[in-house]
């Protein structure tokens, strides 16, 4: 665990010289390395998240990670854009991974998406004050959650909307 740390706050202390070629170096990581909870949220939530905010196109591999049969590259797909969700960020994208990893059975990939909703739900976005941005996310998770919540894991749908205002976690609660 201390070696993956430092390794973690290492990789995260460079984010300003990233190159395109670092995400190879990530995903050989996570995909030999990781192998807990506490690992890929390191790694993934700052490092291979600043890295996204730099190079957004590489937002298709966190595609291809939900698919994958390994539990922390799902994760990661999900736990890698917490930042950038909390940024206003990757909105569509956030949704569309959402989708992929809806009906996962392992309960950290569900905390993870779920956790991803939470984030996206919360935007800070860019302009401080922007208030009609922050409700139009917050709409948008909403209506995510309500539309899939008989099919949407209960774990993952309470770690979505734990943050919310109570009347609509109320609303996405109901049966």
């Amino acid at each position: 665990m201390e070696e993956s740390l430092i390794a973690c706050v290492w990789s995260e202390s460079l984010y300003k010289i990233y190159e395109p070629d670092d995400f190879a170096v990530f995903e050989r990581w996570l995909s030999y390395y990781v192998n807990n909870w506490a690992n890929c949220d390191t790694l993934c939530n700052h490092t291979i998240g600043f890295f996204l905010m730099k190079y957004p196109d590489y937002i298709i591999k966190l595609k291809d990670w939900a698919k994958s049969p390994n539990r922390w590259l799902r994760r990661a797909a999900a736990v890698t854009l917490i930042i950038p969700a909390r940024k206003g960020l990757f909105l569509n994208d956030i949704l569309e991974i959402a989708d992929i990893l809806l009906l996962d059975k392992e309960d950290l990939v569900q905390k993870g998406y779920g956790w991803m909703l939470k984030a996206a739900s919360m935007s800070e976005t860019f302009v401080k004050g922007d208030e009609q941005t922050k409700k139009k996310h917050l709409d948008l998770v909403f209506n995510y959650v309500v539309k899939n919540k008989t099919i949407m894991p209960r774990t993952a749908l309470r770690y979505a909307i734990e943050k919310m205002p109570a009347d609509l976690k109320t609303e996405a609660m109901k049966k």
